[in-house]
């Protein structure tokens, strides 16, 4: 098919310059041209139409699923209300058993706060008499740790050395008495040795006797202190605690054993006495501590209750938090459903009208996808050869080239078109704001200029491409030279190396040699970046920098060696054009919107 082309502008050229005696060349360079381009704009096109069409049949997907969601949401409410309302119920029934149990607690809590408060009264009356008991055992006990002490520092040996006395120092002899009384034993009846010819009692030979026994010591550490008998300890009292003579530290002169002995019976004499003040008040006690026993034991079985009762509430306040929160989750889950059944049925209702028109433009979408072969093919063809060819020897040639498509079984569009293939609306509106005719030919040029490989020369002698340009890239720092420019090679360089576009106007049939590297792209990298030769002059080359050719000859004589570098483009008007260009101004000034859907 592309030699099918190539042969067929061959023919139109021959017959171009025969009719109208305008010479275009048809040269391997076209022929490359057409298949790169056709390499170019395929993937491109094709990855633009299926763009579109995934956008509507998304679209339509969503409104498909909104509609199934519907039916599913209307269910799932119905499903939730009967649960909702049961576990509303059940909440209710909560917070009632929740009311009668918690002023149960509260009176539970008031009966435990009485017994406690009766508990504590009890400890503290205790405690009271415990202390009143220690303060007055506090006289008696230091006395009586004093005596265990000095007893504990006796040896048998002092003692014996007591025992084995014949004549006793009278002060020993007061403190075995004292001690003979104290442990319940009797005296020995003896005359008088003064010789009164009474009898009289004598302690020394029980003194002795029990001395001797080796438990001695012991048995006055183990003394039964809290059973004196009362004639013994009154006895004790009367005749030697109170004797001036029964001090320890008058009997240590005469028996170191027997000073610790004399210590041990005051001691004795202090516990009684100190023991029947306390006596009562440890009965006190005892009783106090069995009363606060009763009242504590009391308090623990109310607490056990409180603490059974309180557990049951906090179990049923848990059961209670967990009710209100599946209630409150439910009730989450049907708002949430009620806002997407909502929003569904707006939207289907809103969009409802656009499911059919998304239907056809997504079929009609998959019909250009199908055809995109032959239509980019065709366009390629046109981008490649009829550049330089009037509008009416361009459609001649497209209309062959369309017929020989479907000839071959390339699919395509029936009623092709360049602007339709390859024209976007939003660029095309600018072009024409900028200046550009609105006739179908001129849009067509416009779509050449922007996807051609090579750089565009346009044959203009209405000057109406000049203008386009201008107004178009005057916002991008056009900048605008001549051949004849003493310092337009400068001017270039800057605009190559900093991305500006350049508009080369009124040249003749021959190009400035200097522009064969920029006209070919004979660029090359070094250190990753892209340079260009321009005379003697390496320069930075900017993937931004566009270049435009203007000529303002009516029928220039271009050769091959010029054509093969550049984009012929044919702006001049022919009364076809011309007519074009006049509907669409009154059909703009008329009816806007033929012209708007003309253009779309």
């Amino acid at each position: 098919m592309c030699k099918q082309f190539h042969q067929s502008v061959r023919l139109l050229s021959e017959k171009y310059f025969e009719t109208l005696r305008r010479h275009n060349y048809v040269t391997p360079t076209s022929y490359l041209e057409l298949i790169l381009t056709f390499k170019a704009l395929l993937g491109r096109k094709r990855s633009e139409i299926m763009t579109l069409k995934k956008r509507y049949t998304t679209g339509l997907e969503k409104l498909a699923h909104a509609a199934s969601q519907v039916s599913t949401m209307q269910e799932e409410l119905v499903a939730l209300q009967p649960e909702l309302k049961k576990t509303q119920e059940e909440t209710e029934k909560l917070m009632g058993v929740i009311e009668k149990d918690t002023v149960e607690v509260e009176a539970k809590k008031q009966v435990v706060a009485a017994d406690e408060a009766v508990a504590n009264e009890a400890a503290a009356k205790a405690k009271a008499i415990q202390r009143d008991c220690q303060s007055d055992l506090a006289e008696a006990l230091p006395a009586l740790n004093s005596a265990l002490a000095a007893l504990n520092t006796l040896k048998p040996s002092d003692i014996s050395l007591v025992k084995a006395m014949k004549n006793p120092p009278s002060a020993v002899k007061l403190v075995m008495e004292a001690v003979c009384i104290m442990k319940g034993m009797k005296a020995e009846r003896k005359p008088d040795p003064s010789g009164s010819g009474k009898m009289i009692e004598d302690y020394w030979g029980t003194s002795q006797k029990l001395l001797g026994d080796m438990k001695f010591l012991e048995s006055l550490k183990t003394y039964d202190k809290d059973n004196i008998p009362a004639a013994v300890i009154k006895k004790i009292r009367e005749k030697y605690t109170s004797n001036p003579e029964f001090d320890p530290s008058l009997i240590a002169k005469a028996s170191n054993a027997c000073e610790g002995l004399c210590r041990w019976v005051r001691a004795m004499e202090v516990y009684e006495r100190v023991a029947r003040v306390v006596a009562p008040k440890q009965v006190k006690l005892k009783e106090a501590e069995q009363e606060l026993a009763v009242q504590t034991a009391k308090l623990n079985a109310k607490r056990a209750q409180l603490k059974e009762v309180a557990d049951k509430l906090q179990a049923l306040n848990d059961q209670f938090d967990a009710t209100v929160t599946k209630k409150e989750h439910l009730e989450a889950q049907i708002d949430i459903c009620s806002k997407k059944l909502d929003r569904a049925e707006k939207l289907i209702g809103g969009l409802g009208g656009e499911k059919e028109r998304w239907s056809e433009a997504a079929k009609e979408l998959s019909e250009r996808y199908h055809n995109a072969t032959g239509d980019v093919l065709l366009s390629s063809g046109v981008v490649a050869y009829l550049g330089a060819f009037t509008v009416d020897f361009r459609n001649e040639c497209i209309a062959d080239w369309q017929v020989e498509c479907q000839k071959r079984k390339i699919p395509c569009s029936s009623n092709f078109s360049l602007h339709a293939t390859l024209g976007e609306p939003v660029k095309i509106r600018a072009w024409q704001i900028a200046g550009l005719p609105v006739d179908s030919f001129s849009i067509d040029n416009g779509i050449i200029v922007s996807n051609s490989r090579r750089w565009p020369l346009m044959i203009d002698p209405q000057g109406q491409a000049n203008k386009w340009i201008k107004n178009m890239e005057k916002e991008n720092k056009l900048s605008v030279i001549k051949l004849s420019d003493p310092n337009y090679s400068r001017t270039l360089e800057n605009s190559i190396q900093f991305g500006t576009p350049v508009l080369l106007e009124n040249v003749g049939e021959e190009l400035d040699p200097l522009l064969e590297p920029l006209l070919l792209k004979q660029t090359f990298k070094q250190g990753g970046v892209e340079y260009i030769k321009l005379g003697e002059n390496v320069i930075e080359f900017s993937r931004d920098f566009r270049f435009y050719i203007t000529t303002r000859l009516r029928s220039p004589h271009y050769l091959p060696e010029v054509s093969v570098k550049v984009t012929l483009l044919n702006f001049m008007i022919t009364p076809l054009g011309l007519e074009d260009q006049l509907l669409g101004i009154v059909a703009a000034k008329e009816k806007p919107e033929l012209e708007e859907k003309k253009i779309n």
